[in-house]
């Protein structure tokens, strides 16, 4: 970003994080708005809570600061915060409902974040971010080197250090950081989960932006349907595969790996216990960041949710337009047609080609040609010299999509409707959470779903530990249903 006069004036008059620090309002918006959204990581406030919430707040201080401390009501405020003009809460309304919601902007997250930044440190930690960004440098190196010869040294050396360190712990010298190195490593990270929330709000207020552009393009459409169609799918596949989306979809894919989210579970439990991160009293919200991140993740699915219903919508409504149209245009050639019912016109009105029949002898057709066999060459093959585990390609976790595809249509043959849960019941879950992901591909690429947002319904199946004992693991999500 350019940094100069005119940048800068337009970012003072313009960004809502800038007319936030500069409003006098600014302690009590910050202060608020963090306790309540960021600090619980709360995505989506219904206007009644949120009212009721700064009220109290609003109470506390006049109490402080004298009754004429912010005279006015608290809807009033939020409703003011949300004006375009100041940009600091979304205000919207749900489907179905007429209750306001309110949600934070990206701006005033990045705002609150750079105020947290102000306060000072007693600890800063610079040893994990050098070698943070020297690892990273590392694996651009290694990822972008095409010399097969340099792959394999770089291999070779990383192998040694890894057969050296086994060395030296089997020799019992096992290095372990110090009390410095392992709080320094945790305020890292801690600062890398905060900073994945707040990118997070951003990523979902992109692809709203997006909806936003494309239900503002179908209101104003007057041309055909496939040049829109061109258009918005040109537009969404463009933030698909875009950077942004790309990494957003890797990240979501990491994310809901059921060996991932344990793996993850088991480290912040480990680290959480250790008696120097207990000394920094850690947020409560720790131990389940992943979860946060998740819930996360999924606001933004639901706004490309959001934006697929609207098309759909739009291509319903088409389609009774059309029909519409053709509906009357035969009844205007049948009108017409009764109108000259009793005065036929004269001379020829419609020619037609004569019946005849193609006519194809059997002397007429080409003989038969025998297919090119391919030559396989006699070669024997040679063994690699490539010392490779085999114990990964059983460690493959692949779900049978026709097994479940005629589970469903076996279950709709005697019924119009069924839902998930109950297709669950009678087959129950042999691989986890990867075959509920998989009923789920089906509900919309095979089959015609309802998803009831207002219901949800707990799902539950049974996986093996580590250490071989039996758990039960269960998945809350919304009522989906699969119809015939």
């Amino acid at each position: 970003m350019n940094l100069d006069f005119a940048a800068l004036e337009t970012l003072r008059t313009h960004h809502p994080a800038w007319r936030l620090l500069r409003s006098d309002h600014a302690p009590l918006v910050a202060s608020f708005l963090h306790r309540v959204f960021v600090a619980p990581n709360v995505r989506v406030m219904a206007a009644a809570d949120l009212s009721e919430a700064l009220e109290d707040e609003l109470y506390a201080l006049r109490l402080h600061l004298g009754e004429a401390a912010f005279p006015k009501p608290a809807i009033e405020y939020l409703n003011d915060w949300a004006a375009p003009d100041k940009g600091w809460l979304r205000k919207f309304y749900r489907p179905g409902t007429d209750e306001a919601q309110f949600d934070l902007t990206p701006a005033t997250e990045k705002a609150i974040a750079w105020l947290a930044q102000l306060g000072e440190r007693q600890f800063i930690g610079t040893e994990s971010r050098l070698l943070t960004l020297f690892e990273l440098l590392k694996q651009m190196s290694e990822g972008s080197e095409a010399d097969p010869a340099k792959r394999l040294a770089e291999l070779h050396k990383k192998r040694n250090d890894i057969d050296a360190e086994i060395a030296q712990v089997l020799s019992g010298d096992v290095p372990l950081l110090d009390d410095t190195a392992l709080k320094e490593r945790f305020q890292q990270f801690m600062q890398g989960a905060r900073e994945l929330l707040t990118d997070f709000r951003e990523v979902e207020h992109n692809f709203r932006q997006l909806d936003r552009r494309v239900r503002e393009r179908i209101a104003l459409w007057e041309g055909s349907k496939g040049a829109l169609l061109e258009d918005i799918m040109g537009e969404r596949d463009a933030i698909a595969d875009s950077d942004q989306g790309r990494s957003f979809r890797a990240f979501w894919d990491f994310l809901l790996s059921s060996r991932r989210q344990e793996e993850l579970t088991e480290l912040l439990d480990r680290v959480l216990t250790l008696p120097v991160v207990t000394g920094l009293h850690p947020d409560a919200r720790t131990r389940r960041v992943h979860y946060d991140w998740m819930e996360a993740g999924e606001h933004t699915q639901r706004t490309v949710a959001a934006l697929s219903q609207q098309l759909r919508r739009f291509l319903d409504d088409q389609a009774w337009l059309e029909n519409r149209r053709i509906m009357d245009i035969l009844h205007g050639i049948e009108s017409k047609a009764l109108a000259l019912r009793d005065a036929p016109p004269a001379g020829s009105v419609m020619e037609m080609a004569e019946a005849c029949a193609d006519i194809e002898l059997a002397m007429e057709r080409p003989l038969f040609t025998p297919a090119v066999k391919p030559v396989i060459a006699d070669l024997a093959l040679q063994p690699g010299d490539e010392d490779i585990d085999p114990s990964a390609l059983f460690n493959q976790v692949v779900v049978d999509k026709a097994r479940l595809t005629r589970h469903i249509r076996h279950a709709l043959q005697d019924r119009a409707q069924i839902t998930l849960s109950e297709l669950v019941a009678r087959q129950p879950l042999l691989q986890g959470l990867a075959e509920l992901v998989a009923y789920l591909q089906l509900g919309s690429e095979a089959f015609s779903t309802v998803v009831d947002e207002d219901t949800s319904e707990p799902i539950c199946w049974q996986a093996v530990a580590e250490d071989g004992q039996a758990l039960t693991r269960s998945a809350r999500l919304p009522r989906v249903i699969f119809m015939r």
